[in-house]
């Protein structure tokens, strides 16, 4: 997926950036309502944004699926990857699929989905850098075993752009993101979370054509 900005893509319903993060909202709400869910700002929406395989973390996902089934929380996976996973979220999202779907894996449902969704969720620690940088330009918040270009928030200090899981674990990956959506109970912190994320992109970029 090319570099986009959510200050300048013109295939979102709402162009956005870290000044005016409010915004995003409006992304997630039109895009539930695209999905065919119904819209609701305070449902925590997260998505799988690589797709899933084996080398994709796909064994984690199967580990932590139960629980993420238990949580209040809408899912979105980009239909790409191993057919085997393929056929488990197909019969997922026909089950469930109020909070479960599948969106094609095309350069405008990819956008679509980046801004419609709070959380992105990475399973493995070498998954595409250019998707992870996405998330963070479109402020959505990752949760991820470390990565050079993330850092976990810590809620005293009020820092960092996502939250991090030291071990393809789990028990630690699940945890995160509980702590994910604890914090975003709370919007004003979620949404300096956001700004982070945002920002943490933009300087990388300035300082790259710098």
């Amino acid at each position: 997926m090319p570099i986009f900005s959510p200050a300048y893509d013109n295939k979102i319903a709402r162009k956005y950036s870290a000044r005016t993060i409010e915004h995003k909202a409006e992304n997630k709400t039109v895009f539930q309502e695209e999905l065919g869910w119904i819209a609701e700002p305070k449902q925590p929406v997260i998505c799988l944004p690589t797709g899933i395989t084996d080398a994709l973390g796909g064994a984690l996902l199967e580990q932590v699926l139960p629980g993420l089934m238990e949580l209040p929380i809408s899912i979105i996976i980009r239909g790409r990857g191993s057919k085997k996973y393929g056929e488990l979220f197909t019969k997922l999202s026909s089950s469930a699929a109020h909070r479960i779907s599948i969106v094609p894996d095309d350069e405008t449902s990819v956008r679509k989905m980046l801004a419609g969704s709070d959380i992105s969720l990475f399973l493995t620690d070498h998954d595409d850098d250019e998707m992870l940088e996405n998330c963070l330009r479109y402020g959505t918040v990752p949760i991820s075993l470390q990565r050079a270009i993330i850092d976990n928030y810590n809620p005293v200090q009020e820092s960092g752009n996502a939250f991090v899981y030291d071990s393809a674990n789990p028990w630690l990956c699940f945890g995160a993101l509980v702590r994910a959506l604890e914090t975003f109970k709370f919007p004003y912190d979620w949404r300096t979370i956001q700004r982070h994320a945002i920002e943490s992109i933009d300087r990388r970029t300035a300082a790259t054509v710098a």
